[in-house]
């Protein structure tokens, strides 16, 4: 796994969603509602909301915030009408593309979605036809900086926990756990106080691409550009290699 923690591109995301923490903040709140409305407001009982929880925190959501997101769900169940909705595609060069939208309006949602994609010269294609080129695992990036614990420890201790996998990079290090071990492994490296960048079930490409064609980069820019800018968009995976 080494070499693809990608932690450059997560640090330069973060400064992004600072610059629009209002909608990462609206995005997760979604994401809240729907997990309480399906499973209950305990995130003790409820697996999904403790992963959402996870993210919040991950991109500093404050506690009471997400206590209160909770609370407003929980009060609410009946009026949350998002659903999920996955789309997949290529972009310029082949780059594959998965967008993982929450919706309460699916024709809108996948109108925007395509014309992000034709925008880019890129196309929507059926469901399935990228997927299979990526693995669901939880992931956990930790930033060397913030982290006082030695490298052996670490990796110790989410193996013990349950992790999949341990690798140091030059700024960070990348725990990859199975998706149904992501919250044991996440809780054990909270309760012994480790600082987390990202923690998160995502979708980790197999292989990357790079795009050599200076047109194919401005393209994929470009369908990448307005999917995050998408507020019914919750997450864009992709295998494009930036680096």
């Amino acid at each position: 796994m080494s070499g693809h923690s990608k932690f450059a591109n997560i640090k330069h995301k973060k400064e992004k969603n600072d610059a629009a923490k209002g909608k990462i903040f609206t995005i997760i709140g979604r994401e809240i509602a729907v997990a309480v409305k399906e499973g209950g407001p305990d995130p003790a009982n409820n697996f999904k909301l403790a992963q959402v929880i996870a993210k919040a925190k991950s991109n500093n959501m404050p506690n009471d915030t997400i206590d209160r997101g909770i609370k407003k769900a929980a009060g609410d169940v009946g009026n949350v009408n998002y659903e999920y909705v996955t789309y997949e595609g290529y972009g310029p060069g082949g780059i594959a593309i998965i967008v993982d939208a929450l919706t309460d309006n699916k024709n809108r949602t996948a109108a925007n979605v395509r014309s992000a994609f034709t925008k880019g010269n890129g196309n929507i294609g059926t469901p399935g036809c990228v997927s299979f080129m990526f693995d669901k695992k939880g992931q956990i990036i930790i930033d060397k900086e913030e982290c006082e614990t030695d490298a052996d420890d670490l990796m110790m201790m989410a193996l013990d926990a349950g992790a999949e996998d341990f690798s140091e990079e030059e700024d960070s290090f990348e725990i990859l756990t199975d998706p149904d071990s992501f919250e044991e492994v996440r809780k054990a490296l909270e309760d012994a106080g480790i600082p987390m960048a990202q923690a998160e079930v995502t979708m980790i490409p197999q292989n990357y691409v790079k795009l050599t064609d200076e047109t194919a980069q401005k393209g994929l820019q470009r369908t990448l550009d307005l999917l995050d800018e998408d507020d019914d968009v919750q997450a864009v995976y992709h295998n494009w290699d930036e680096e």
